[in-house]
């Protein structure tokens, strides 16, 4: 008898060839049949007019200090993500002892969004090495996968101290981070990651760059090849500002020496590749010269472009203007009688004409009307604040009170960041379809109260495939499975076939989408957060476990801590 069996579905393996009718048997976590199953299972499910599919692989998040509070691992998991990579970036909380930590989270807190009361109040630090972390990962309770990079910055702060966000590194600092680099590739970790950008910075008033932008490239491609000679692991990057330069000749100098180093590695390299950087041709370009040079090299691509999901209830690009941050401090109610009265919006709406905001990191930007759009639906299209400022014959910013006022301050509103939302269909669609890219830039995990793309793969199924017909269902599912499991070396994950981990999503392809998000005050200590369920999922089975259905938990816990080696990811 089959612990599990699925009936009647449509199964889209995550091969990319023709979806079938079958049923599917599964006996403990492993896929035991696909095919016409008479024997009865312990549990059914009928998937009639269903998709059943595996379950989709996330590559780029920051879960490494959520894990330790939030058992689920939302807002992915909600989305039929059931594998996720964290750690990118450089940002990790491992290697670095108890009384390092404060230092190792400086690099995380502001350039990833992650309270330093919600780590404080939520993590027992119980570790020096890598090691010592992942160790205590994999004894943590866990519904989704996890696999773990380590982090430039920690590592560069382990073995430096304050150091690290000062000076170059000495020859013997050099050595001791191969040796923290090995021993976490010795233990399982899928690679290792960096930032060279100047948009990640240490918590204010200190405001300098995170450790790892304080290496040399010298150090930087080192430590790459040191990872080459293991014959395993995946380097991620947050590539510096030159690399979308407007001087092409700057891009080139950039983009040349990351495909020398992926040739003279052997590492495979990976960075995030939004539709709307400057010199996203050149990008797409390289990948394949680097292929043609004998290199790996594939860009991290998004349905939609990253945005900030901005709220009365939540955070404005308003709130750091002192005549605003005096109003947003007062009780929702106060704040009512002040955005109704006409001398105290006239103020308001004044000075917002400064240029006083903020320029990068995950922050909120000065606001581009035209940029920024009143979400209605999850799925696109929204009309834009300048949209309805004409409407109305109103300044945009009384727009957006009007609209706080109209929805008992609950409406949102989504700002594309300029530098990476496409310019249109098209422009997306060449990232999208390159086949060195892989649609995987979700950021689960940071920035948690300013963007939501946890749903980049419901996003990917509701509008790419079903309202755009962009890519068919066979395809938008490979995209989001096989691809990302052949990218990082899962070796049993990513396609439903026989004798794989059963990791699978039951959906409607005719509903499946994200919801719009909420504002919840769920985190340890009350703090804010987005959070962002969907529609359309009728199951989703982890380790041969049903571990949701309709978007409830049920209660089952079939994740684990994925580790690297020879023989791949498992």
């Amino acid at each position: 008898m089959y612990d599990l069996v699925i009936r009647n579905g449509t199964v889209v393996d995550g091969t990319g060839l023709p979806k079938y009718r079958a049923d599917v048997g599964v006996t403990g976590d492993r896929i035991a049949a696909i095919g016409r199953i008479s024997e009865r299972g312990k549990e059914e499910i009928d998937a009639t007019g269903q998709v059943v599919s595996p379950g989709f692989i996330d590559g780029h998040t920051h879960m490494d200090a959520q894990v330790f509070w939030d058992p689920l691992g939302s807002c992915s998991c909600w989305h039929g993500v059931t594998s996720v990579i964290m750690g990118n970036c450089g940002f990790t909380l491992a290697p670095g002892s108890n009384s390092q930590r404060d230092m190792i989270i400086s690099n995380i807190a502001r350039a990833e969004d992650i309270s330093t009361d919600v780590m404080a109040a939520a993590i027992d630090w119980d570790w020096t090495t890598f090691r010592d972390y992942m160790n205590v990962v994999d004894k943590l309770p866990k519904t989704i996968n996890y696999a773990a990079n380590i982090g430039h910055s920690a590592m560069r702060t382990h073995v430096m101290g304050e150091r690290a966000f000062e000076e170059q590194a000495t020859d013997e600092d050099v050595g001791a981070m191969e040796k923290e680099l090995l021993d976490a590739m010795d233990a399982g970790a899928i690679g290792f990651t960096s930032s060279r950008s100047t948009g990640h910075k240490l918590p204010e008033p200190d405001n300098r760059p995170v450790a790892s932008n304080h290496a040399s490239w010298e150090e930087l491609s080192h430590l790459v090849k040191v990872m080459g000679t293991t014959g395993r692991g995946v380097f991620e990057y947050a590539r510096e500002r030159e690399a979308r330069s407007p001087d092409p000749e700057v891009r080139k100098k950039y983009n040349d020496r990351l495909r020398d180093l992926a040739v003279e590695s052997g590492v495979p390299i990976t960075f995030g590749l939004p539709a709307g950087n400057v010199g996203t041709k050149d990008v797409l370009d390289l990948l394949d010269s680097t292929a043609e040079a004998g290199g790996r090299m594939f860009g991290q691509t998004h349905t939609r472009g990253i945005s900030h999901v901005l709220s009365f209830r939540g955070r404005l690009a308003f709130d750091d203007i002192p005549e605003w941050a005096r109003v947003r401090a007062l009780p929702i109610e106060e704040q009512r009688k002040v955005f109704s009265d006409p001398e105290q919006r006239k103020l308001l709406v004044e000075v917002t004409r400064n240029d006083n905001y903020r320029t990068g990191g995950g922050e909120p930007r000065k606001p581009d009307y035209d940029n920024l759009y009143v979400v209605y639906s999850a799925v696109m299209p929204n009309p834009t604040v300048a949209d309805l400022a004409a409407e109305r014959n109103a300044d945009p910013v009384e727009v957006m009170m009007d609209l706080a006022l109209e929805s008992n301050f609950d409406q949102l509103f989504m700002q594309f960041d300029i530098a990476t939302v496409p310019k249109s269909d098209e422009e997306a669609l060449a990232t999208l379809r390159h086949p060195r890219t892989v649609m995987t830039f979700s950021d689960s995990g940071a920035h948690v109260s300013l963007i939501m793309d946890s749903s980049i793969h419901t996003h990917l199924l509701a509008y790419w495939v079903r309202e755009r017909q962009a890519f068919s269902i066979e395809e938008g599912v490979k995209m989001i499975t096989m691809t990302p499991a052949m990218a990082w070396g899962f070796v049993d994950r990513g396609v439903l076939r026989h004798g794989g981990i059963a990791d699978i999503n039951i959906f409607d392809p005719a509903t499946i989408a994200p919801q719009i998000p909420t504002i919840e005050h769920d985190l340890p200590t009350g703090a804010r957060r987005l959070k962002q369920k969907s529609d359309g999922i009728m199951a989703t089975v982890i380790a041969g476990k049903v571990a949701f259905r309709d978007g409830e938990h049920t209660g089952a816990q079939g994740g684990k801590l994925l580790r690297a080696s020879a023989a791949g990811v498992r």
